[in-house]
């Protein structure tokens, strides 16, 4: 999910932590907890330090080995440590342990039920588990949790009824979430008589009744559409072109960067006065009729690298940044 998300679900289990008799009876311990949950809800996200460095490594790192088992421990102990410096008693150990642990694995849980997914069970497994449930910002998810949060803020309700309520609410909507989701699967496989070779992904958008669809079609092209109050439309067909220099540019490491992530590629092949551009996409992230999630070589005539980008930008953009880099005019 999104930063926002998470922080307003860390203000949540904040209060939660609340049903925790020795949290509750303990100021200095609430405060700490409180900290403890909005920072370990963030945690796995700080991978996004990476995009320092350059967009290739962010594309390989962010929600990779910080979301993995192993960091699921490790943010938890270290968070926990650190904290513990201030509420320095035995018995509060266990306690801020476990509502932090709570904090860390919620965010890496809730993760996999977008269309990114992350890397949670390594390094027992390097796929990528995504379960396209639940849009990447869900307005419900998100207004739900703030407006409990203002309910601790200005109201004398008390958290230990607030939040064990919130989180009832959320947990069936989840279960509303997967059963609309099977629902329309099944439904649209039997009215399209999709074939065993064909593959049907239905992922989620901001809006609950509205859905992509995709079907990942046996000669590796993609049909995308969307499903919307019981009508499906289909928008386009896309499918790979063939060009020699397409099996050059998979070791490029932009595009091995964006291979490396996703299983739903299309390459397409432009020819321009000064060479010829490599344009790599993922076909899950259709938006206004392009496709942001790209990875883009441009070769001159001798087949030679002279710009590349990886990442989320439009067409307008990112066609000005790789001029730029290539030190080319557009014309």
């Amino acid at each position: 999910m999104d930063s926002a998300s998470h922080f307003v679900i860390g203000v949540g289990l904040a209060g939660l932590a609340h049903i925790d008799p020795v949290v509750n009876s303990n100021p200095a311990l609430s405060t700490v907890v409180i900290i403890g949950a909005i920072i370990g809800s963030q945690a796995p996200d700080f991978d996004t330090i990476t995009r320092l460095k350059n967009n290739e490594t962010y594309i390989r790192q962010h929600r990779g080995a910080s979301h993995s088992l192993p960091a699921i421990v490790l943010w938890t102990v270290l968070l926990t440590t650190i904290l513990y410096l201030f509420v320095p008693e035995p018995r509060h150990y266990l306690h801020l342990l476990g509502w932090i642990a709570l904090a860390v694995s919620l965010h890496v849980f809730m993760d996999l039920f977008n269309t990114y997914g992350t890397q949670a069970l390594r390094p027992l497994s390097n796929k990528w588990i995504s379960w396209n449930i639940i849009h990447i910002f869900d307005p419900f998810i998100f207004g739900t949790h703030a407006a409990a949060a203002l309910l601790w803020m200005f109201t004398p309700i008390k958290p230990q009824i607030i939040f064990p309520v919130l989180y009832a609410i959320v947990l069936l909507y989840y279960i509303v979430r997967i059963v609309y989701h099977r629902w329309i699967d099944n439904t649209v496989s039997r009215q399209l008589s999709i074939s065993e070779d064909d593959k049907l992904i239905v992922m989620p958008t901001v809006r609950f009744r509205n859905w992509h669809l995709m079907i990942r079609q046996e000669d590796g092209s993609y049909r995308l559409g969307s499903y919307s109050k019981g009508q499906v439309q289909w928008h386009e067909t896309v499918r790979s072109d063939q060009h020699p220099l397409i099996e050059t540019s998979r070791t490029h490491p932009s595009v091995a960067a964006l291979l490396d992530f996703s299983r739903h590629t299309i390459v397409h092949v432009t020819e321009h006065h000064w060479g010829t551009e490599i344009r790599w996409f993922d076909a899950r992230y259709r938006y206004r009729k392009q496709y942001p999630f790209v990875a883009i070589v441009f070769y001159d005539h001798q087949q030679q690298p002279i710009a590349s980008y990886v990442g989320w930008l439009n067409d307008q953009k990112l066609y000005r940044r790789l001029y730029q880099q290539a030190n080319l005019s557009p014309s």
